[in-house]
């Protein structure tokens, strides 16, 4: 979402600018809207500390085509108004320029989030998915080419999430350096339902802070209140929060904690944040009491709410220790806390069915895609879970097999006729062979 889209061969469209001499940080903004100009502007500060004259930027049609181009790019679902990025495709100029039109003269108005309901994964829970329409995500995708650079750069250094060129795996690199340093005493702190609780009012003075263009503004407050559609329920109007699913949704999440993160660097915690999920490292237990008091009069003042048992102050040099981005981190050591495993293993599932009619070398080609994007997130772990892991797939796939040859029982059984080895000719990556799952030292 925050990185630079490919560039797109599209009928008609031409291709963006790309000679630019801006700094390598700022390589990842988009050339349409920010030139060499505004990012010099932007480096040194802009007078008043607000951006006016904004707007002009969002209904620019190169603005908006980029955006088009990053919505085709990443497909997705049809909002409530069933167009797909397939058709935005076949409809690509007339669109923006509707949109342009649209926006210039203040008349576009957001259709409500689509809402459906998907399965938890490992549970019989459902949770919400919003789905804004194609045309919004176009709309947003360009407000968030021209916002984002301007609280990027002010930003906290030890926020991580849905930035450009940040990423977890950086959060939790900088989660084990402080650990190794002696930062053991953790507040883990839960916001709870921060994305769909925040003040709304609160949320637009944080943006006004430093965006004085009133139909920028307008259009954002207008996202807010677009509400959700529901099958058998129809429109239900979101009076705090940021829209499901929406483009413009992790950014306003961030700039709107990003006080907390300033104050906490301010009072000298290390603190690590990645969206609403974060943890503050200290030394002792009474910097650590003394955090998390910052903390929730912060959270209190800011109309937000501490999760009343999942926030708590931990030992990590001690058994139990945290869990922090699909990590657990006990005693020096890290693996894949329980609730990654177990869901991870859901997906596993779905994929080796004893009904699977596929072959099995389709079966393990798509396996594989899933093991390696798993394995490459959870590298540097402690191995046994990756043995296990190992060792519960192969089971799974031996009862295909075992299936198909009509007898019953578990694929346990045929562990000598089809043996690691076999599985390894197929090409079945292997979790604990792989590079990635070496044993850490202990901090």
């Amino acid at each position: 979402m925050n990185e630079q889209p490919k560039q797109l061969n599209l009928p008609g469209v031409p291709r963006a600018k790309q000679d630019r001499e801006v700094p390598p940080h700022w390589a990842w903004t988009e050339a349409e809207v920010w030139t060499e100009r505004m990012l010099a502007t932007l480096e040194r500060g802009i007078k008043g500390g607000k951006w006016y004259s904004l707007m002009d930027k969002v209904t620019k049609e190169g603005t908006l085509r980029r955006a088009a181009q990053a919505v085709i790019r990443n497909q997705g679902a049809a909002g409530v108004d069933g167009q797909t990025p397939e058709r935005l495709s076949a409809q690509l100029e007339p669109t923006i320029a509707f949109l342009s039109r649209q926006l210039r003269e203040q008349r576009y108005t957001p259709p409500p989030v689509k809402r459906q309901w998907i399965p938890k994964l490992g549970s019989k829970e459902l949770r919400p998915l919003g789905i804004p329409t194609v045309r919004d995500r176009v709309v947003q995708t360009a407000l968030v080419y021209v916002l984002e650079p301007i609280w990027e750069r002010d930003f906290a250094p030890h926020s991580y999430g849905f930035r450009p060129g940040r990423n977890a795996q950086q959060a939790t690199a900088r989660v084990e350096t402080l650990l190794a340093q002696g930062y053991l005493w953790v507040v883990d702190a839960d916001l709870k339902g921060y994305f769909d609780t925040i003040p709304q009012d609160k949320l637009m003075a944080a943006v006004a802070a430093k965006v004085a263009d009133g139909p920028v503004l307008e259009l954002i407050q207008s996202y807010l209140c677009q509400g959700v559609m529901e099958t058998g329920k129809g429109w239900t109007p979101t009076e705090r929060g940021t829209p499901q699913g929406a483009v413009l949704s992790p950014l306003l999440a961030n700039l709107y904690l990003d006080p907390l993160d300033q104050q906490m660097a301010r009072a000298g915690w290390a603190m690590t944040r990645y969206a609403d999920d974060f943890i503050i490292q200290c030394r002792s237990q009474r910097e650590a009491e003394t955090a998390l008091a910052m903390v929730r009069q912060w959270v209190t003042e800011a109309g937000l709410t501490l999760h009343p048992e999942k926030t708590r102050i931990v030992d990590a040099s001690q058994p139990g220790g945290f869990d922090f981005l699909g990590w657990h981190f006990e005693s020096g050591y890290k693996w894949p806390r329980e609730k990654s495993v177990k869901r991870f293993k859901e997906t596993l599932r779905e994929e080796t069915r004893r009904n699977n009619g596929d072959s099995l070398e389709e079966i393990i080609r798509r396996l594989n895609r899933r093991l390696k994007g798993w394995a490459q997130y959870f590298q540097g772990g402690q191995g046994k879970t990756y043995a296990t892991l190992d060792s519960w797939l192969r089971v799974r796939l031996r009862s295909i097999l075992r299936r198909r040859t009509g007898r019953k029982g578990r694929g346990w059984l045929d562990h000598r006729k089809y043996t690691i080895a076999y599985f390894a000719e197929l090409g079945l990556i292997s979790l604990k062979a792989s590079a990635w799952a070496k044993r850490p030292n202990p901090a």
